[in-house]
C-alpha cells in the first residue's frame, strides 16, 4: 500500500476564502515585464509571495525583482532558473506566462516569425518547466501554463499563436502525466486582452478587432492566481464567462465555432478590413473574386 507523500508546509498554510494563503510562497513568473508578468507579480507580492521574475529585457518599474533570461537559450535558462530558485531558497510555484504573437497565415510556407512563436511559446515554457522540475517535485508544488483561447478555437492569420498554444496545451498534459502525482498542472485560457502583443499583427493589417472580443486584465490575473492559489488544483480554467462557452462549444461543437470564424473572416475580407495588408491578398481573393 503506497504512503500518501506529506505536501510541503507552504502549501498547506491556512485557507482564507477557497485560496491557499500566499504568504511565503516561492514563485517565478516568466515574461514578468510585459503587461500580464508585471501584474501577476504585483499580485502575488502583495498576497506575500517571494516572487522572482525571468524576462529578456527586465525594467527598472518592474514590481520585483526580474533577472534576464532568454528562454529561447538552452544555456541561459538553466542558470536563470537556478539563479532564482538560490535566491527564493527553494520554488512552490512556476507561472510560465512568457508568450508572444504575431502575423502568420497557415496557407504560407513558415519562417522566422513561425518559428520565433513556437521557440517562445512552446520550447521556451518547455525549456523553463524543466529547469524548475525537481524544485517543484521536491515542494510538491504546482504548474500555470497561460495558454489562450486559441489553445482550442483557431483564429484566421494567426495559425503560429494559435499552434504553438494548442501545442503548449499537449505538453502540458504529458507533464501532467508524468509529474502530475508530486507537481499541479494547470492551464489558463484568456481570450484577448489589449496590449503590445497585437501590434505587430495590427502592423501588419491583419488586426482581429471585429473578430474576437476584448476582456480586462484584471479578470486574467484574477483566474491565473485562482489556478495558482486554488484550493483544489484545476486542470483547465477559462477567464471569462463568454470564454468557457467558447472553449465548450470548440472543444464539443467545432463546426460551431468554424462556420462563426469563417463567416466573419469573409465578412472583414469583404467590407475591406485587409485592404493593403500583402499576407492576407490569399484570403481577399477567395472571397471577394479580386484578380
Amino acid at each position: 500500500m503506497n504512503t500518501p507523500q506529506t505536501p510541503h508546509p507552504l502549501l498547506r498554510k491556512g485557507l482564507l476564502g477557497g485560496r491557499r494563503d500566499a504568504r511565503g510562497l516561492r514563485a517565478i513568473v516568466t515574461g514578468a515585464s510585459g503587461t500580464f508578468g508585471r501584474a501577476i507579480c504585483a499580485r502575488l507580492a502583495e498576497q506575500g509571495a517571494r516572487v522572482v521574475g525571468l524576462d529578456l529585457v527586465p525594467r527598472p518599474e518592474d514590481p520585483v525583482e526580474v533577472l534576464a533570461c532568454d528562454i529561447t537559450d538552452d544555456a541561459s535558462v538553466p542558470t536563470a532558473v537556478a539563479a532564482a530558485i538560490d535566491r527564493l531558497g527553494g520554488l512552490d510555484l512556476l507561472i510560465n506566462n512568457a508568450g508572444v504573437g504575431g502575423p502568420a497565415p497557415a496557407e504560407l510556407p513558415p519562417g522566422a516569425e513561425v518559428r520565433r512563436q513556437l521557440d517562445i511559446n512552446l520550447l521556451g515554457t518547455w525549456r523553463t518547466t524543466a529547469a524548475c522540475v525537481d524544485a517543484l517535485v521536491e515542494s510538491r508544488g504546482r504548474i500555470v501554463m497561460v495558454s489562450s483561447r486559441m489553445a482550442a478555437m483557431q483564429l484566421p492569420l494567426a495559425a503560429a499563436y494559435g499552434a504553438s498554444k494548442r501545442a503548449l496545451v499537449a505538453y502540458a498534459d504529458a507533464l501532467r502525466m508524468e509529474i502530475g502525482t508530486h507537481v499541479a498542472v494547470t492551464c489558463v485560457y484568456p481570450s484577448a486582452v489589449r496590449s503590445p502583443i497585437h501590434d505587430s499583427t495590427a502592423a501588419a493589417g491583419l488586426s482581429l478587432e471585429g473578430m474576437s472580443s476584448y476582456e480586462p486584465l484584471e479578470g486574467v490575473v484574477d483566474t491565473v492566481l485562482r489556478a495558482a492559489l486554488g484550493r483544489r488544483a484545476r486542470r483547465d480554467l477559462t477567464t471569462t464567462r463568454r470564454g468557457a462557452v467558447e472553449f465548450f462549444l470548440a472543444r464539443h461543437l467545432p463546426y460551431v465555432t468554424d462556420r462563426i470564424i469563417a463567416r466573419t473572416l469573409a465578412a472583414r475580407a469583404r467590407t475591406g478590413a485587409f485592404e493593403g495588408a500583402e499576407l492576407a491578398a490569399g484570403v481577399v481573393r477567395r472571397h471577394t473574386g479580386a484578380p
